[in-house]
């Protein structure tokens, strides 16, 4: 029998699989965290709550299952919003439980008192307030099945004082929840025919593959073998259609690298394929048909002239048979050429080096990939972390791995790998944190230990924002305020009880991974790399160019001629392979 309705809603979320909630407890939401203290889920007590909402989107999208989050009226919501964004826009099930002040204030201007359903609205697609607890019981039940049924986001407002009263008999909480994940979207006849017209009158095909092609892969390779298509993918795609695919030609925009850019633009016809790839400068305009089962994600970064609605491997199963095979490969073979071309001049001119110092973050990346478990998890902190995972880390169909892929923010790597690790201690969880990334979530390392939570935490420490000077210099600006004293974070690591190591030396780096990767429990590498290390864009171009010689005489006129050196020798190196890839 329900004894209130906090009860009642922790009895809800248990009837609904739910293993976990994080949070911090307090305040307003003490009746929750009382409930829950006498239930089956596991509070995960993290400190921050961004942390708790990053960490349960992460849970639900390794699980596929709902994952829950909770955070106490005032700055407890305010700061569940960064990681809410992040889970909302990555497609978690995710039950944000926002507790509020007393009903009875609410507009009085009270003490902590915001307003959650105007601070949810663009994080959420979901979110509504309880006035009392046989409405909040409703509103519990929409709140999930929105969620599960595949809109992002869902959060469930409660003033504290609503939880507190008896729980009424709401039968609508033991009805099913309808899933929405997996579902078959069939093309609109019409729409089916005009792509295959269009693929049967290009003498050339190129397929780009974004996430929407999980679950779809033989169907996508059978499409590009039939019209001998070369493939490319986005971050996001990358897991899924790379590996073992013999029409790769790498990965498109800024963290690119391979001949898609070119097999892309030179293609009499572009299909997107389950992807919303953000980035229209890197698209062509014209000659581009796109397959999503989101009809609102087609013609929204580039002009489509085949908008085609209905999931990746319906579309194709529905197509494929009406599609004339192409007999000519050279396209499609001149760009596999120029891909192998490409990435052996990367290689030969700025690869990884198990020589330089301070160590190249390329070859700690190919390490750690080499060294890995063949099912290994990676959560990918945004910035230069985002390059050498898109370029470093080598799918097989087991492998994974969680970034902010849109929502693009810092600090995202250490609470995603929590909320994983939580749900599967046995696999292997490995971070590619950045030194920014990590310092800006630094607390949750005390969460990690309090659960002994296995993580393998690997800290590209090059004591500046990499990303953002690259910026810089590339828009011919001075850099400024991009890097800081160096930190040890083997040393903070160690004080909080994890195990750390720190590594300087390029030859130590191997035999210290392996002993950290074997270590029963959470760990530290503490890899400092150089600040200098760029990641150049497939189509580095004669403005980038332009703007890195700016940048140096800015920084030469400002004072800065002593760090330039070392600058202008890593330009140098980088434009010069930039030179043998475009040029």
């Amino acid at each position: 029998m329900n004894k209130d309705f906090a009860h009642q809603i922790v009895q809800t979320l248990e009837a609904n699989g739910v293993k976990r909630i994080y949070g911090i407890v307090g305040d307003s939401l003490n009746p929750v965290s009382d409930a829950v203290a006498e239930s089956s889920i596991e509070w995960i007590h993290v400190r921050n709550e961004e942390a708790a909402a990053f960490a349960a989107g992460a849970e639900s999208l390794v699980t596929g299952e709902l994952a829950v989050c909770a955070a106490s009226c005032g700055p407890g919501n305010t700061h569940l919003v960064q990681g809410l964004y992040d889970s909302h826009r990555n497609g978690a099930k995710l039950l944000a439980i926002a507790s509020h002040i007393p009903s009875q204030e609410i507009g009085s201007k009270y003490f902590q008192e915001t307003h959650p359903e105007s601070l949810f609205a663009e994080c959420s697609s979901y979110c509504e307030m309880a006035n009392s607890a046989e409405q909040g019981a409703r509103i519990l039940h929409h709140a999930i099945q929105s969620t599960m049924a595949g809109k992002g986001v869902s959060v469930f407002v409660m003033p504290g004082d609503i939880a507190s009263q008896d729980a009424a008999d709401i039968p609508l909480l033991e009805s099913t929840i309808a899933r929405g994940d997996n579902k078959r979207v069939f093309p609109d006849p019409a729409e089916a025919a005009q792509l295959v017209q269009a693929i049967n009158e290009a003498k050339t095909v190129t397929l780009f593959c974004g996430v929407g092609t999980v679950g779809a892969r033989d169907e996508v390779l059978a499409l590009a073998e039939k019209i001998k298509s070369p493939i490319g993918h986005s971050f996001g795609g990358k897991m899924n259609i790379q590996y073992d695919n013999p029409f790769d030609v790498g990965m498109n925009g800024l963290l690119g690298y391979g001949a898609c850019y070119e097999a892309s633009h030179e293609a009499d016809l572009l299909i997107l394929l389950g992807t919303d790839f953000p980035y229209n400068a890197w698209l062509p305009t014209t000659n581009v048909a796109q397959v999503d089962i989101k009809a609102e994600n087609i013609g929204r970064r580039t002009k489509v002239q085949y908008p085609v609605v209905g999931d990746v491997k319906s579309v194709i199963e529905n197509i494929l048979p009406h599609i004339e095979e192409k007999k000519d490969r050279s396209f499609l073979d001149s760009m596999l050429k120029k891909h192998a071309k490409l990435l052996d001049n990367v290689i030969e001119n700025f690869g990884p080096s198990d020589k330089a110092t301070p160590i190249h973050p390329e070859y700690a990346a190919q390490l750690i990939d080499e060294l890995a478990d063949d099912n290994a998890l990676f959560t990918v902190d945004t910035g230069m972390c985002n390059v050498w995972a898109a370029r470093y880390i080598t799918p097989n169909g087991k492998k994974d791995e969680l970034a902010s892929f849109r929502h693009g923010t810092m600090a995202n790597a250490l609470p995603q790998a929590i909320g994983a690790q939580a749900a599967d201690r046995d696999r292997q969880v490995i971070t590619f944190s950045g030194d920014g990334g990590l310092s800006m979530l630094l607390g949750e390392l005390i969460t990690v230990k309090q659960y002994d939570l296995p993580v393998k935490m690997m800290v590209f420490n090059n004591s500046t924002l990499g990303m953002v000077k690259l910026e810089m210099m590339v828009a011919g600006l001075k850099e400024f305020g991009t890097s800081h004293d160096g930190v040890n974070y083997a040393d903070i690591a160690s004080a909080v009880g994890i195990k750390a190591f720190r590594v300087e030396k390029p030859q130590d780096l191997k035999k210290t991974l392996k002993k950290a990767l074997a270590h029963d429990g959470p760990v530290l590498v503490d890899i400092v790399t150089d600040p200098n290390a760029l990641s150049l864009p497939p189509n580095f171009d004669w403005a980038m160019i332009k703007g890195f010689t700016e940048s140096a005489v800015k920084t030469v006129l400002d004072g800065g001629i002593g760090n330039m050196v070392k600058v202008a020798r890593s330009n140098l190196r980088n434009i010069k392979g930039a030179a043998a890839i475009e040029f």
